[in-house]
Protein backbone atom coordinates (compact mmCIF):
# COMPACT_ATOMS: atom_id res chain seq x y z
CA UNK A 1 0.00 0.00 0.00
CA UNK A 2 1.38 3.40 -1.06
CA UNK A 3 0.29 6.78 0.23
CA UNK A 4 0.95 9.81 -1.97
CA UNK A 5 0.27 13.27 -0.51
CA UNK A 6 -1.89 15.50 -2.70
CA UNK A 7 -2.43 18.95 -1.29
CA UNK A 8 -4.45 18.80 1.95
CA UNK A 9 -5.57 15.25 1.22
CA UNK A 10 -3.68 12.02 0.75
CA UNK A 11 -4.55 9.22 -1.62
CA UNK A 12 -4.01 5.53 -0.84
CA UNK A 13 -3.47 2.90 -3.56
CA UNK A 14 -2.92 -0.84 -3.44
CA UNK A 15 -1.37 -3.22 -5.99
CA UNK A 16 1.37 -3.09 -8.64
CA UNK A 17 -0.01 0.08 -10.24
CA UNK A 18 0.72 1.91 -7.02
CA UNK A 19 4.49 1.44 -7.42
CA UNK A 20 4.49 2.70 -11.01
CA UNK A 21 2.50 5.80 -10.10
CA UNK A 22 4.99 6.98 -7.49
CA UNK A 23 6.98 9.93 -8.83
CA UNK A 24 10.62 8.98 -9.24
CA UNK A 25 9.83 5.27 -9.22
CA UNK A 26 12.14 3.11 -11.33
CA UNK A 27 9.26 1.40 -13.10
CA UNK A 28 7.64 4.66 -14.18
CA UNK A 29 10.93 5.90 -15.64
CA UNK A 30 11.48 2.56 -17.39
CA UNK A 31 7.94 2.62 -18.85
CA UNK A 32 8.48 6.17 -20.12
CA UNK A 33 11.80 5.28 -21.76
CA UNK A 34 10.36 2.06 -23.16
CA UNK A 35 7.36 3.93 -24.60
CA UNK A 36 9.61 6.53 -26.16
CA UNK A 37 11.85 3.89 -27.72
CA UNK A 38 8.86 1.94 -29.06
CA UNK A 39 7.38 5.13 -30.54
CA UNK A 40 10.71 6.01 -32.16
CA UNK A 41 11.04 2.50 -33.62
CA UNK A 42 7.50 2.58 -35.00
CA UNK A 43 8.14 6.03 -36.48
CA UNK A 44 11.35 4.76 -38.07
CA UNK A 45 9.57 1.67 -39.46
CA UNK A 46 6.84 3.79 -41.05
CA UNK A 47 9.34 6.25 -42.52
CA UNK A 48 11.46 3.46 -43.98
CA UNK A 49 8.37 1.85 -45.52
CA UNK A 50 7.44 5.20 -47.09
CA UNK A 51 11.00 5.61 -48.33
CA UNK A 52 10.82 2.17 -49.97
CA UNK A 53 7.55 2.99 -51.72
CA UNK A 54 8.94 6.28 -52.98
CA UNK A 55 12.16 4.62 -54.15
CA UNK A 56 10.15 2.13 -56.20
CA UNK A 57 8.08 4.91 -57.76
CA UNK A 58 11.20 6.90 -58.60
CA UNK A 59 12.84 3.84 -60.12
CA UNK A 60 9.87 3.50 -62.48
CA UNK A 61 10.16 7.20 -63.40
CA UNK A 62 13.87 6.80 -64.10
CA UNK A 63 13.18 3.77 -66.31
CA UNK A 64 10.53 5.71 -68.25
CA UNK A 65 12.92 8.63 -68.69
CA UNK A 66 15.64 6.27 -69.88
CA UNK A 67 13.27 4.63 -72.37
CA UNK A 68 12.31 8.03 -73.81
CA UNK A 69 15.98 9.01 -73.99
CA UNK A 70 16.82 5.86 -75.94
CA UNK A 71 13.85 6.45 -78.25
CA UNK A 72 15.02 10.02 -78.83
CA UNK A 73 18.56 8.88 -79.62
CA UNK A 74 17.38 6.20 -82.06
CA UNK A 75 14.92 8.49 -83.85
CA UNK A 76 17.41 11.33 -84.09
CA UNK A 77 20.02 8.93 -85.50
CA UNK A 78 17.55 7.67 -88.09
CA UNK A 79 16.54 11.25 -88.89
CA UNK A 80 20.15 12.22 -89.45
CA UNK A 81 20.63 9.14 -91.63
CA UNK A 82 17.67 10.06 -93.78
CA UNK A 83 18.83 13.66 -93.90
CA UNK A 84 22.19 12.49 -95.20
CA UNK A 85 20.46 10.31 -97.78
CA UNK A 86 18.31 13.30 -98.72
CA UNK A 87 21.35 15.46 -99.35
CA UNK A 88 22.87 12.69 -101.43
CA UNK A 89 19.79 12.18 -103.55
CA UNK A 90 18.87 15.87 -103.87
CA UNK A 91 20.50 15.95 -107.26
CA UNK A 92 18.38 13.04 -108.53
CA UNK A 93 14.73 12.83 -109.59
CA UNK A 94 12.15 14.90 -107.77
CA UNK A 95 9.98 12.04 -106.37
CA UNK A 96 12.78 10.42 -104.39
CA UNK A 97 13.62 13.75 -102.82
CA UNK A 98 10.05 14.26 -101.63
CA UNK A 99 9.86 10.80 -100.04
CA UNK A 100 13.18 11.17 -98.25
CA UNK A 101 12.30 14.68 -97.07
CA UNK A 102 9.02 13.51 -95.55
CA UNK A 103 10.65 10.54 -93.80
CA UNK A 104 13.53 12.63 -92.49
CA UNK A 105 11.09 15.26 -91.20
CA UNK A 106 8.96 12.62 -89.45
CA UNK A 107 11.94 10.95 -87.78
CA UNK A 108 13.45 14.26 -86.69
CA UNK A 109 10.11 15.49 -85.29
CA UNK A 110 9.66 12.22 -83.40
CA UNK A 111 13.18 12.43 -82.03
CA UNK A 112 12.71 16.00 -80.83
CA UNK A 113 9.36 15.09 -79.24
CA UNK A 114 10.92 12.11 -77.44
CA UNK A 115 13.84 14.23 -76.23
CA UNK A 116 11.48 16.89 -74.86
CA UNK A 117 9.35 14.22 -73.12
CA UNK A 118 12.46 12.68 -71.51
CA UNK A 119 13.66 16.09 -70.37
CA UNK A 120 10.25 16.92 -68.86
CA UNK A 121 10.08 13.60 -66.97
CA UNK A 122 13.59 13.87 -65.55
CA UNK A 123 13.25 17.57 -64.65
CA UNK A 124 9.92 17.02 -62.87
CA UNK A 125 11.19 14.36 -60.45
CA UNK A 126 11.45 15.47 -56.81
CA UNK A 127 13.19 12.65 -54.99
CA UNK A 128 11.53 11.44 -51.76
CA UNK A 129 9.12 14.38 -51.54
CA UNK A 130 6.59 12.59 -49.29
CA UNK A 131 9.31 11.33 -46.93
CA UNK A 132 10.77 14.81 -46.59
CA UNK A 133 7.32 16.26 -45.89
CA UNK A 134 6.64 13.60 -43.22
CA UNK A 135 10.00 14.25 -41.59
CA UNK A 136 9.25 17.98 -41.51
CA UNK A 137 5.89 17.25 -39.83
CA UNK A 138 7.64 14.97 -37.32
CA UNK A 139 10.15 17.70 -36.53
CA UNK A 140 7.33 20.21 -35.99
CA UNK A 141 5.51 17.79 -33.66
CA UNK A 142 8.66 17.13 -31.66
CA UNK A 143 9.23 20.85 -31.20
CA UNK A 144 5.64 21.26 -29.98
CA UNK A 145 4.34 23.11 -33.02
CA UNK A 146 0.97 21.96 -34.43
Amino acid sequence: MVTAPMGRFSQTRDGPAADAAVPGGAESVWEGVRGGVLDALELLRVRLALLGVEAAAHAIDVARGLAWTVAAAVLLALGLGFLAALLTVVLWDSHRVLALAVLATLFLAGGVTAALAARRIVAGVRWFEASLAELARDRERLHGQP
